[in-house]
């Protein structure tokens, strides 16, 4: 069953503009940081793991602030590359609430940029244990 869907699509211009110590250490978690640093295409891979923080907030329901903060959604990356969400803190505690009992919640990402845009877009399913 799904839990929730959420998208978010943002100009990657505008994030590379917004791209000074502060921000990123607002937003992104070191590992986030050394993945983004490490690619060529820097700007654009801070835009679509900013875009999958908000994509995420969606689906859980709440946005940024009410229960999932920036610092709670990471983007990591499984061993073959693709994109995957790990939770922490209060978007944690979100999406195991929205979990009915006897299931497990598994978050779904696809990540996508066409120069200026990055999108991302999140499942949150159920399956029975």
């Amino acid at each position: 069953m799904i839990l929730g869907t959420g998208i978010d699509m943002v100009d990657i211009t505008r994030i590379e503009k917004l791209l000074d110590e502060k921000f990123i250490a607002r937003i992104f978690t070191k590992n986030e940081q050394a993945t983004c640093d490490g690619r060529a295409q820097r700007a654009a891979s801070y835009a679509k793991r900013f875009a999958a923080k908000e994509a995420t907030a969606k689906a859980l329901g709440t946005g940024i602030g009410a229960d999932a903060f920036f610092s709670e959604i990471e983007v990591t990356n499984d061993e073959r590359g693709a994109p995957a969400i790990i939770l922490h803190g209060s978007a944690l505690a979100r999406v195991k609430y929205l979990t009915p009992a006897g299931y497990i919640a598994k978050i779904f990402l696809a990540l996508s940029d066409e120069f200026p845009y990055a999108i991302a877009h999140v499942t949150i399913d159920a399956t029975p244990a």
